[in-house]
């Protein structure tokens, strides 16, 4: 007689093997939709993680910091700071004060400074880019050399600059006063009324190749027909510039006159290299201010508050500066 195995027990379908069921379904439907659109986000994950603890959280502890009475006693245990409620804005924007009588006078003076370096930066890199656009022998080495600037460093430029505008050894005054005896003195550059002229002098030459180049890429987007209709119709120089050339650049242009606006504004290497942490009074831009008023005078709330005005402001200039060129733009397209 054979003795016979017993059956084998299947396992029956419980709660849990529904589960393990539904989660190998539901495994396979993440990753294929992670594939199919996360893969951008994935990507954009180190960035945003960057510009949280570089931009964000900064942003966040500078906006907190300007309700405290935040000085130097308080230095090593911020957070123990008395709280100061809206009296560092209040000293900031009170005009006929000290703190805020200077803060305004920085802020004309900023602005000032980048109305004149954006408007000579945006001139000097549209003719560049027009004059540059025919083809002739040593174009490519010219283009070459108007990029320097933009592609020096920073310091090292400032520097470089700083010594070229002193008064017995420098080359502007040795060019103008000894060579062409266009002055009867050499002159002060680096304080006085100077001061500002060769801050605004120094803010074009490393501003204008940004227009130039990026002014030179949009020209190469209009088609050559269009020119060659107008030359056949009759159209100038002048004419093809001021019906071709300048609409079909108004895009490009928004961005350049915003993009410099916004990085002149904010300039600090410049009154700081050229000037030191006390510059003259008719080169005091805002933001060498707001580092005299946080790391000068130690009081960071007031610098901190001038911080957070300085952005509100920039916002606003923003927003409407992209509020009236959307306008005019589907005007036009209209």
């Amino acid at each position: 007689m054979t003795a016979t195995a017993p059956p084998r027990r299947t396992p029956e379908a419980g709660p849990s093997s529904g589960k393990s069921a539904a989660g190998g379904r539901l495994r396979p439907r993440i990753v294929e939709r992670l594939r199919q659109g996360g893969l951008p986000y994935l990507l954009l994950l180190p960035a945003i993680l960057a510009e949280l603890l570089i931009h964000i959280v900064p942003m966040f502890f500078g906006i907190l910091i300007s309700f405290k009475n935040l000085t130097l006693f308080y230095i090593h245990h911020w957070n123990s700071a008395p709280w100061a409620g809206f009296d560092n804005y209040k000293a900031a924007v009170k005009i006929h004060q000290p703190i805020g009588e200077a803060l305004l006078h920085s802020f004309w003076v900023t602005l000032c400074y980048t109305l004149l370096s954006v408007a000579l930066s945006w001139l000097l890199g549209t003719a560049a880019a027009i004059l540059l656009q025919d083809k002739f022998r040593g174009r490519g080495l010219i283009r070459t050399l108007f990029l320097v600037p933009y592609a020096l460093p920073a310091y090292a430029a400032l520097i470089t600059w700083t010594f070229m505008f002193q008064q017995d050894t420098g080359l502007v005054n040795h060019v103008l006063h000894d060579q062409l005896h266009l002055t009867s003195s050499k002159s002060f550059w680096l304080i006085g009324d100077n001061s500002f002229w060769a801050m605004v002098i120094v803010s074009v030459w490393k501003s204008w190749p940004f227009a130039f180049l990026a002014l030179m890429a949009g020209l190469q987007n209009i088609p050559r027909e269009l020119y060659e209709a107008a030359a056949m119709d009759g159209a100038g120089v002048w004419q093809q510039i001021r019906k071709i050339t300048m609409p079909s650049l108004r895009p490009v242009n928004q961005v350049i006159v915003l993009v410099l606006f916004l990085w002149t504004f904010n300039d600090f290497n410049t009154p700081f290299v050229m000037f030191g942490q006390n510059p003259p009074h008719q080169a005091d831009l805002i933001s060498i201010h707001i580092y005299q008023s946080s790391f000068i005078n130690w009081n960071f709330g007031s610098g901190s508050a001038m911080s957070v005005l300085l952005l509100l402001f920039l916002l606003v200039v923003t927003a409407v500066y992209l509020l009236v060129t959307s306008r005019g733009r589907s005007e036009n397209d209209v």
